[in-house]
């Protein structure tokens, strides 16, 4: 399965923690959350991939007060099995949940993963 994933943390801004397996994520980023509206949860299918944006589940905040937000880009055939932002939490949030419990409040940002 394929995900890029990007979230901020108590103590460090917003970054990719999952590349997808892409040197250089961005432009699959941009290519789904371009148009997207900035909401706080969205789910929005641009060809065969899914963006999805969510609040953190745990309502853990940043530094600053903040709602911690995940966005998720989403590959085929995984993507096909999300329809919502619901379903997308329900999919994607227990892949990743433990490694962000582990990151999420450290002093330095993480290293990217593939």
């Amino acid at each position: 399965m394929t995900l890029i994933w990007a979230s901020r943390g108590q103590h460090w801004g917003f970054r990719f923690l999952l590349r997808g397996g892409f040197t250089d994520p961005l432009p699959q980023y941009d290519a789904v959350f371009s148009e997207a509206e900035s909401e706080p949860s969205i789910f929005v299918r641009v060809d065969s991939k899914v963006g999805l944006r969510f609040g953190d589940p745990l309502q853990r905040k940043d530094a600053a007060g903040r709602t911690i937000p995940h966005e998720f880009v989403v590959f085929p055939p995984f993507a096909d099995k999300i329809d919502s932002v619901e379903k997308g939490i329900e999919l994607v949030w227990p892949l990743v949940a433990d490694d962000y419990a582990a990151v999420w409040n450290q002093p330095d940002p993480p290293r990217v993963s593939s």
